[in-house]
């Protein structure tokens, strides 16, 4: 009898086995037939995503309403199936594609919804910038990618009209950038007008050609190319300033908070939670920012002590801002500097990670015709595999671009900043296409802040000086989280978010005010980068507690990017898992 009721025993557990399986099995083919059909629909929404001669490369995106209405409701379709998948039952690499996708799907359908097409636009730049980059999408090695990049000039009125009707409907309903944050913004415009189309950087394809064309043939597109510029791609900039000027600033909106937007509120909570990647609200965010910004003034002050200055925090902050010493003469001593640090780095990198990208990345200056209301720094990452990455160094008004933060600001654009953990991305194999591409801004900014403070531990803030500068940019981070809550969710003005960046930290007076501007037409981005970095910085101590001297900091970092970008709840769950197989392995 006994042995009957164990035979009994092993049997059902062994269909319960199978059964679960099964259920595995079928939850991991419907998510597999969900990422299929997501591909298919990314390869139609842009011609962008799915280059080919004569077809897609000649053409630009279709932002008429009836396109974008069908393509929000693919979106919808696909999320509504992803979300009847039961991600418990999928294994970890198919839990991060579920999570990052439905994080992708979601924020599709929300931004159609928010009605964002109405602002193809922020106080940096706008489409009329992104879009002259179709150049470098193209590899320009026959003759065929040359008549395609004609056709795709060609396009551009369309494309330049579609954006300004949408521009008008947010005129129509109150969804535009604030008036403030445009005063100036036309320059970004007329910079790419040139009475010389020869100037233009819509033209410098067609500079120096591949020799296997024949000579009388690149005239023959040169010539072309000339009265494409000019009577196309100036026309619709020409058009597009004058909308700008005599249309759109008029009619911006007055007030900077978006909580002044239509269902605004709402609007930014969504956009909270977006871009920390977590349920979190906007009053929490803001006393999050509060704690760390008294945390971080006190290690500032202890620097300042140890430096000698007799004078209080301001005074110590205006001599940064106003000695010589700290700034470059030259846009190319600065390029110089930026370029030595980050090679310096390079050489420290085995010290922190087992893997390393194959893509190489250049040292280049912010373009001339965005650079007056541009960041101080950012990532450019390749468009194709021939190309390398780029760190942009802004070299406009070198007076309020101090060398003290030289070292923070590479380590965060470069390396092991943006350029190191997106190239891991961009190179994984044995992942779903769209996970190459995907960049979540609380892991990628989160990590950029946490790669800033890895310098510490390599050595490379080596003077008081530049250490201040790392805590400047921590406090800057730090800041964010008070300040775009404050002016989009508390009602704060420009003005006072100004006064509080200036007065925490060691930015030139320039960069708070395009620093400030940024965060108002930009609700909750900058949130990303101090949320990320408190999660990042909490697994490792997590980490390090749990594993003790086994703690390895390279194996820890390989594990924290290889799975390319991830909404933060899920990256805790994937280094929880670590934990567990790393001690399992211990114990072994």
């Amino acid at each position: 009898m006994k042995q009957l009721l164990l035979s009994f025993y092993l049997l059902v557990l062994s269909a319960c086995g199978q059964l679960e399986n099964k259920t595995h099995i079928n939850e991991s083919e419907k998510l597999n037939n969900i990422i299929n059909q997501y591909h298919a629909f990314q390869q139609v929404l842009s011609p962008f995503n799915h280059p080919e001669e004569r077809g897609n490369n000649a053409k630009l995106p279709d932002l008429s309403p009836q396109t974008l209405l069908i393509n929000h409701q693919r979106a919808q379709d696909i999320h509504h199936q992803l979300l009847a998948i039961d991600d418990e039952l999928l294994n970890q690499n198919e839990q991060i594609n579920w999570s990052v996708l439905r994080y992708t799907l979601k924020n599709k359908i929300d931004n159609y919804l928010n009605k964002e097409h109405y602002m193809p636009l922020t106080a940096e730049s706008g489409f009329h910038s992104s879009i002259s980059r179709i150049n470098t999408r193209t590899a320009f090695k026959t003759e065929q990618n040359y008549r395609d990049y004609l056709a795709r000039m060609s396009a551009l009125p369309l494309y330049f009209s579609q954006q300004m009707a949408w521009m008008d409907l947010g005129i129509k309903e109150g969804i535009t950038q604030p008036q403030v944050v445009l005063l100036g913004f036309e320059d970004s415009i007329k910079a790419f007008i040139k009475d010389d189309v020869l100037e233009s950087g819509y033209y410098r394809p067609f500079i120096q050609m591949p020799a296997h064309i024949e000579p009388e043939l690149q005239q023959q597109l040169r010539g072309q190319a000339k009265q494409v510029i000019k009577e196309k791609v100036m026309a619709s900039y020409q058009r597009f300033y004058d909308y700008m000027v005599k249309r759109y600033q008029p009619n911006a909106r007055k007030n900077i908070a978006a909580s002044s937007l239509p269902n605004g509120h709402a609007y930014y909570q969504n956009r909270v939670e977006h871009y920390t990647t977590l349920k979190i609200t906007a009053d929490d965010v803001h006393q999050i920012g509060l704690t760390e910004v008294a945390r971080i003034r006190a290690e500032m002050q202890s620097i300042i002590t140890q430096v000698g200055h007799q004078g209080d925090f301001a005074s110590f902050i205006d001599f940064l801002r106003t000695d010589p010493q700290f700034y470059a003469t030259t846009p190319e001593d600065l390029l110089k500097e930026a370029a030595y640090i980050a090679k310096k780095m390079d050489a420290q990198l085995p010290k922190l990670f087992g893997t390393l990208p194959r893509t190489p990345y250049g040292v280049i200056a912010v373009p001339a015709n965005i650079a007056p209301k541009y960041t101080t720094g950012r990532y450019a990452g390749p468009s194709r595999d021939d190309q390398p990455g780029y760190y942009w160094v802004n070299t406009y008004r070198l007076d309020r671009r101090p060398l003290y933060v030289l070292p923070a600001l590479t380590l965060h654009e470069a390396v092991p900043g943006h350029h190191l953990q997106g190239s891991i991305a961009r190179e994984m194999s044995d992942v779903p296409k769209f996970r190459n591409s995907t960049y979540i801004s609380a892991f990628g900014e989160g990590w950029g802040l946490y790669a800033e403070f890895l310098g510490i531990e390599v050595g490379l803030y080596q003077d008081a000086y530049s250490n201040f500068g790392r805590l400047t940019y921590e406090m800057w981070r730090a800041c964010r989280l008070v300040v775009d809550t404050g002016m989009h969710h508390q009602g704060w003005s420009r003005e006072q978010a100004m006064s509080f960046l200036a007065e925490n930290t060691a930015l030139s007076l320039h960069n708070v005010r395009t620093e400030i501007d940024r965060y108002i037409s930009w609700p909750g981005q900058a949130l990303s980068y101090k949320i990320g970095e408190l999660t990042i910085k909490s697994l490792r101590q997590k980490t390090e507690q749990a594993l003790g001297v086994n703690f390895d900091l390279r194996n820890f970092h390989d594990e924290l990017l290889k799975n390319g970008s991830m909404p933060l709840s899920m990256l805790e769950e994937v280094i929880y898992q670590y934990i567990a197989r790393e001690t399992g392995r211990i114990k072994d």
